[in-house]
């Protein structure tokens, strides 16, 4: 088995390196990849052989991983195209998105009972379609690719609001 383990995620698993994807394509090519790779496939040919398939198939769970989630996705192309997230060391956003933070934090604060959190749910998650929307436009069609890590930056804060969200209603629900 040669394997190269420097192929790009996109070049592994044999779709065009950009932001929109076919989430079924990319699960039956994961299916497919896993089948070939399979340690067991290779029990006959030693340990050496069963290793080496072993590591293949770590490196094709973690393009699955990557390529299968739009965030992680997004960020991962952005890499490629020369403007990392560096989402520890670069947190500056627009004024506009930081007051927008700051009205959902408020509001999940003084949320009373589910209907509350429900509304704001549905705010956020409205947010993360419009963002994930821009971020395959910068992507995909301006080859923008820092501008993108910009909004993969704030995509990284909706998500994060949005777990806070579930967690209180998860409270609620005890």
């Amino acid at each position: 088995m040669t394997v190269n383990l420097s192929l790009s995620d996109f070049e592994l698993f044999g779709v065009p390196a950009r932001f929109a994807q076919d989430r079924a394509a990319i699960d039956a090519r994961w299916k497919e990849l896993q089948r070939e790779a399979h340690p067991d496939k290779f029990a006959a040919q030693g340990a050496a052989a069963q290793r080496a398939a072993l590591q293949w198939s770590v490196r094709i769970n973690e393009a699955y991983q990557r390529l299968k989630d739009p965030l992680k996705r997004a960020a991962y192309l952005c890499e490629l195209l020369g403007a990392p997230i560096e989402a520890e060391n670069n947190t500056a956003m627009p004024g506009e998105f930081l007051m927008e933070q700051m009205e959902w934090r408020e509001a999940l604060d003084e949320a009373e009972g589910e209907q509350a959190l429900e509304e704001l749910s549905a705010q956020v998650a409205q947010r993360r379609r419009d963002t994930l929307a821009r971020i395959g436009r910068l992507l995909d069609l301006e080859g923008d690719a820092p501008q993108a890590a910009q909004q993969v930056r704030a995509l990284m804060f909706v998500e994060r609001f949005a777990q806070d969200i579930e967690s209180r209603l998860a409270q609620l629900g005890q």
